[in-house]
């Protein structure tokens, strides 16, 4: 027999004998919590996804190689399980791009390598280049001319360094009971200031190009960032893919103490020399990314549908574990533990696996204006740019599925265990999620917070009026260390958490596409007012 965790015979103990707190389905009422447990715990596949995307398929940025690979692999398991109507949906997106290998060495005034990643979208050195360190701390338009003359065969870091400083937060945690209560308040959005932010993000991209520009035409041979964390962790981040816009010289981000320590040595006239190497390669045969749908047909074919997604996208350091592997593995096992239990359901259920998640929520959007609802955009706008002036368009026009979704529910905070669901705002549901949690209390599922998240795939739908929600997580060390790093790997996946997450998403999925109506719904807005916004700039989770 198998020797169960404590955590899981926990689990189960507590959940034998507690039925599902669900409407009728049509074939009487839904299955106990029980049958629902057993599937996710004693025939749990939930580590098992984990771990193909992320030791055998690794870090999926959008439009890789990679990223390509996990497109087909999810569609067969799918298929595998039994689900119907599974394919792929295009949106243009540019790029492919990838990394064999990198390094950056100092070799002068001593012989040491750093810890450092390609930044993404930039490319190859073509070959070792080697070339001194002058530090421009090029922040804006106007610093550009005092680095004129000045960059000519030399590696330009590009960060003026800050003293490090002391942390004072765990690095890893999981919420207390006070800490979930602070989530329970209603909340307006300040819009005003929302949008007030997102000129500058507009801005930052257009002067990265033009600062790219001026570095290739002083002949710069590479340039270099500051790692945003400490401890040597690297992200490789930039959002520079499209087509015609990608970065023209090599591009790094080295560690936050190596890079300061290239700063010292530069300011106390020791000129540091650098050799770059990188490995990387193009790919424009195919512009377009694809999200993964995947469907279990209800009974009542006029009765809609409800949905589950995470984006299955990462960025290139790591292999995107907790962000956002996790929570692709919690939707594709829920979708297992449906199928495999032979529940019936009165309205459809349909599963996303996003792309371009982390390039502004680009996959979610193209998804939710294709099939839910559109808002005039400036068709000149692409990529990230589109995310931000998608907002400020009025009027909503309703498509052919704003009327058939009857709700949405997201996971993206990585592996860590529910503890309960935010209602963005929408006050209606909260005693329906209460009953819907009351079996999972003992899991430690228990908060249905009124305040808002963003940051994730269900800002468009929540946007467009549909019910759409994120999860309540453990922080874990998300936040702390792995969010977007070379770290992120299966190791800091909590299998226990995880079980417990895909089974909490069955079962609110089966509540959802059997109850008798709809999930409530916010009054759709009609012009830009104080609680429209996405309460967070793309990518942060």
């Amino acid at each position: 027999m198998r020797r169960l965790s404590f955590a899981i015979a926990t689990l189960l103990a507590a959940t034998a004998m507690a039925p599902l707190a669900i409407a009728k389905g049509p074939d009487g009422p839904s299955a106990p919590v029980d049958k629902i447990v057993d599937q996710g715990t004693n025939h749990s596949e939930v580590m098992r996804i984990a771990q193909y995307l992320t030791d055998v398929i690794g870090a999926r940025l959008t439009n890789s190689p990679p990223m390509r690979q996990a497109e087909d692999w999810t569609q067969a398991k799918f298929r595998e399980w039994g689900l119907t109507n599974v394919h792929k949906e295009g949106f243009e997106f540019g790029r492919g791009w990838s990394a064999k290998n990198a390094s950056v060495k100092m070799v002068a005034p001593r012989p040491l390598t750093l810890v450092a990643a390609p930044l993404a979208w930039t490319p190859g050195t073509n070959g070792t280049v080697t070339g001194q360190v002058v530090l421009a701390p090029i922040a804006d338009e106007a610093s550009l001319d005092q680095y004129k003359g000045k960059l000519k065969g030399k590696i330009a870091l590009l960060t003026e360094p800050t003293d490090i400083t002391d942390s004072t937060d765990l690095d890893f945690r999981r919420w207390s009971d006070a800490d979930l209560d602070r989530y329970d308040s209603f909340q307006l959005q300040n819009g005003a200031a929302t949008a007030n932010r997102r000129p500058s993000s507009q801005s930052r991209l257009a002067f990265a190009a033009k600062r790219d520009a001026f570095l290739k035409a002083e002949g710069a041979v590479g340039y270099a960032t500051i790692s945003s964390r400490n401890g040597k962790l690297v992200h490789g981040q930039n959002s520079q893919f499209q087509v015609g816009a990608t970065p023209p010289l090599p591009g790094f981000e080295i560690a936050a103490e190596d890079y300061r320590r290239l700063a010292r040595l530069a300011k106390m006239g020791m000129a540091p020399s650098l050799e770059l190497n990188s490995d990387v390669s193009f790919d424009d045969s195919d512009t377009k990314a694809y999200n993964i749908l995947a469907d279990i047909p209800g009974t009542d074919a006029k009765a809609g549908y409800v949905m589950a997604g995470a984006h299955m996208d990462s960025w290139a350091m790591g292999d995107g574990a907790a962000d956002n592997a996790a929570g692709v593995s919690m939707v594709m096992e829920a979708a297992r533990i449906i199928k495999a239990s032979g529940i019936k359901t009165r309205r459809a259920i349909r599963f996303a696996l996003w792309s371009g998640e982390e390039q502004g929520l680009l996959g979610s959007m193209a998804y939710v204006e294709n099939h839910v609802a559109s808002r005039p955009v400036d068709p000149a706008l692409s990529g990230y740019a589109r995310y931000m002036g998608w907002s400020k368009g009025f009027p909503i026009q309703p498509g052919p599925d704003h009327a058939k979704l009857a709700a949405y529910f997201n996971l993206d905070n990585g592996s860590g265990k529910i503890r309960g669901i935010f209602t963005q705002g929408n006050t209606a549901v909260v005693p329906i999620f209460r009953e819907w949690l009351a079996p999972f209390n003992s899991f430690g599922a228990t908060k249905v917070a009124t305040a808002r998240t963003g940051s994730t795939d269900h800002v468009f739908f929540d946007a467009v009026g549909i019910p759409a929600f994120q999860f309540i997580q453990d922080p874990l060390d998300y936040g702390s260390n792995v969010h977007h790093t070379d770290v992120d790997t299966f190791d800091h996946l909590k299998a226990d958490d995880m079980r417990q997450g895909a089974i909490i998403l069955a079962a609110f999925l089966i509540n959802a596409a059997n109850a008798p109506e709809p999930l409530p719904r916010l009054p759709l807005a009609t012009e830009p007012n104080a609680s429209e916004g996405f309460y967070a700039a793309p990518g942060a989770h």
